[in-house]
């Protein structure tokens, strides 16, 4: 687990030179505080920070091939390395460490970029030809690691995180807002792929490589599961696969030469990754969980409970309010801005964590594949609804949301079922984004300052295909990859596509490696994902009460107590509305109604007073909202963007 960052160039481009790959390097620290490494000649010039985690006395990069001519800088881990190694030794390659990083320079040698559907791991890596001055970038097919560049004249650099790429001069790396990006970010709460939040500087995206050949530069996916394929096997044969597959992930995914631990939530998909853990390790796994001193937030119950039945050596931590404190250091950590609040628990439980170990697994994903969400049956209610004429369906959603209580006292789930009914009306897709959404349009439309709109219109009128700068496209384009499927699935290949990358992957990757703490995903194993897409939405969902991840529960019941099972999910995020309101009803407005603030040119100050005032009163709930413009706020503090 690593930080990388680099550059090429041809003749007309600009050279790195060692200071700035320094500086570069320095930036990103924390990703590797054992060990760093440079690599540079005429035309290329590669940076490596290292966190130590196989093969601790060998796995120095850059590495080459025998040669010297291919050299590469490489951040994850490669689970099935030892049998490409062998592969690779039975075809005459001599393979001088023990680790998994020398595999990728002999496999570029055999493959050239055939060698990426091979690897089955987490990676973000670049491999530099030197011969023929050619560099290539790939990125792992969930994208659990993330990758920027900025491609410019007769030069690309890249980097792990973009605060490396800010090292560099503002010539090289100007600090200019994206409008789109800001768009969408406003729309999501994270800046989707292949966007930053900075003009000119993009991800690659998950599943993708990238070539760069004398100043021109190729992109292409070499992965992406069928999700119009659907399997017709019974059930049990799917729980048996899934069984066994998931289990080989976890124990693939168990090999490290330092300690290792895992996350638990006290939910399905923790508890599974644990009990398989559990099953594997010769003594108690280390278990970490986060809770809040507000009970309809705190989940520390049912993660002790898994603990105890499980048998593991279990840590509790606990989240205050005060936790407040650490926002600037995580807006800073995160480098683009964050809507999520779970990020907060995240950023302080994987602190706590790397305490004892410095590998943790996580149950990422399970709800993405395996129907977990409550918007998931959201969607399936409102699709039945929806059949109904058009006459009906117009009086049954008018109905229901004059009826439901819309008082401030109003039981969460209620207001949740209001949200539904309000949307009845509306296409699947364009239901789904309106649950998905921070900000819909017209609450943006009327948010921008007239600069940022005619900023925002520019921008997209600019694009070849000016549709593309409507933050509802990312969505329908996610959508469409399963057309074939019923709208559910749909809905869950958007997830995955979508907010599991750029949200979910990245928070937990960006919070943990701020403390050198390495996170793997067994769920995120391709082939745990492709088994998921094919298998059809009854082994997901059934609508009785307790009867999602159906297939999960039926494969691993004897991991998982009967009342976990049974339970609602909670989600992870922070009561941040009513901290807001309360407790921190005073930092609220100190930051956003602070005169640096209204005064950027992005937001029409009596906007941002009326969101901040209609909250505090009680009169509207905007805490997610509110907590969007504070990251966004301090971000800018941090890297001082200009709109």
């Amino acid at each position: 687990m690593c930080g990388i960052c680099g550059a090429v160039w041809n003749d007309h481009g600009e050279a790195l030179g060692e200071d700035r790959l320094t500086a570069m390097m320095d930036r990103i620290v924390h990703r590797g505080p054992d060990d760093s490494g440079v690599y540079r000649d005429d035309h290329g010039a590669l940076g490596f920070r290292r966190l130590a985690i196989v093969d601790l006395a060998g796995g120095h990069q850059p590495l080459s091939n025998e040669a010297g001519t291919v050299w590469t800088v490489f951040n994850g881990e490669i689970y099935n390395f030892q049998e490409l190694r062998h592969r690779l030794e039975a075809k005459g390659h001599t393979l001088r460490s023990k680790g998994d990083t020398e595999v990728l320079v002999h496999l570029y040698e055999d493959l050239g970029t055939r060698m990426f559907p091979l690897l089955r791991g987490m990676f973000a890596m670049a491999i530099w030809d030197a011969p023929r001055r050619t560099l290539v970038l790939a990125r792992d097919r969930l994208g659990q690691k993330p990758l920027v560049y900025r491609k410019q004249g007769g030069r690309l650099t890249f980097a792990s995180e973009l605060k490396a790429l800010l090292a560099l001069p503002e010539s090289q790396i100007p600090r200019r807002i994206d409008a789109i990006a800001l768009d969408q970010y406003l729309t999501y709460g994270y800046v989707p792929h292949p966007r930053t939040i900075l003009e000119g500087v993009e991800k690659l995206p998950p599943a993708h490589f990238a070539v760069w050949h004398d100043g021109e530069m190729r992109i292409e996916r070499y992965w992406s599961p069928d999700w119009n394929r659907e399997n017709r096997r019974s059930f049990e044969d799917d729980a048996d696969e899934l069984r066994a597959t998931l289990s080989d992930a976890v124990r693939e995914q168990m090999i490290a030469d330092v300690p290792l631990g895992a996350f638990l939530s006290g939910g399905i998909d923790s508890t599974i990754i644990v009990g398989l853990m559990q099953q594997a390790a010769s003594r108690p796994v280390k278990t970490f969980a986060i809770g809040f001193p507000d009970a309809a937030y705190d989940e520390t119950a049912f993660a002790e409970m898994a603990a105890k039945h499980l048998g593991t050596e279990h840590h509790t931590f606990v989240v205050e309010p005060q936790a407040w404190e650490t926002l600037p250091g995580l807006a800073r950590q995160f480098d683009e801005p964050f809507a999520d609040s779970s990020a907060l628990p995240t950023w302080h439980v994987a602190k706590e964590t790397r305490r004892a170990v410095t590998v943790a697994l996580t149950g990422d994903a399970g709800d993405e594949l395996f129907g977990g969400y409550d918007r998931y049956r959201a969607l399936a209610v409102t699709e039945l609804f929806h059949r109904l004429p058009a006459r009906p369906r117009r009086w049954l959603g008018g109905t229901m949301t004059r009826v439901l209580p819309r008082s401030g006292k109003a039981k969460s789930r209620l207001r949740a079922v209001e949200r539904i009914f309000e949307r009845i009306n509306e296409p699947a897709r364009d239901r789904y984004l309106g649950w998905m959404t921070t900000f819909d349009e017209t609450a943006r439309l009327s948010l921008y300052d007239d600069d940022q709109l005619d900023r925002l219109a520019s921008q997209a009128s600019s694009l070849s295909d000016p549709s593309l700068g409507d933050p509802a496209a990312l969505l329908a384009r996610a959508f469409a990859s399963a057309r074939g499927r019923d709208t559910v699935t749909q809905a869950m290949a958007s997830d995955v596509l979508m907010y599991l990358p750029g949200d979910l992957l990245f928070k937990v990757d960006m919070a943990s490696m701020a403390h050198s703490l390495e996170c793997r995903g067994p769920f995120l194993d391709h082939r745990v994902v492709e088994l998921a897409s094919a298998m059809p939405l009854d082994r997901k969902m059934k609508f009785r009460p307790g009867r999602s991840k159906v297939v999960l529960k039926r494969a691993f019941a004897d991991l998982i107590p009967k009342p976990i099972q049974t339970r609602r999910k909670m989600g992870f995020g922070v009561p941040v509305g009513r901290w807001f309101h309360k407790e921190l009803r005073a930092e609220l407005s100190e930051i956003l109604l602070d005169r640096s603030t209204l005064e950027r040119g992005l937001f029409r100050p009596e906007a941002v007073h009326a969101l901040v005032d209609d909250h505090v009163a009680g009169r509207r709930e905007h805490g997610h909202r509110l907590w969007a413009l504070v990251m966004l706020e301090l971000w800018m503090r941090n890297y001082g963007g200009e709109g």
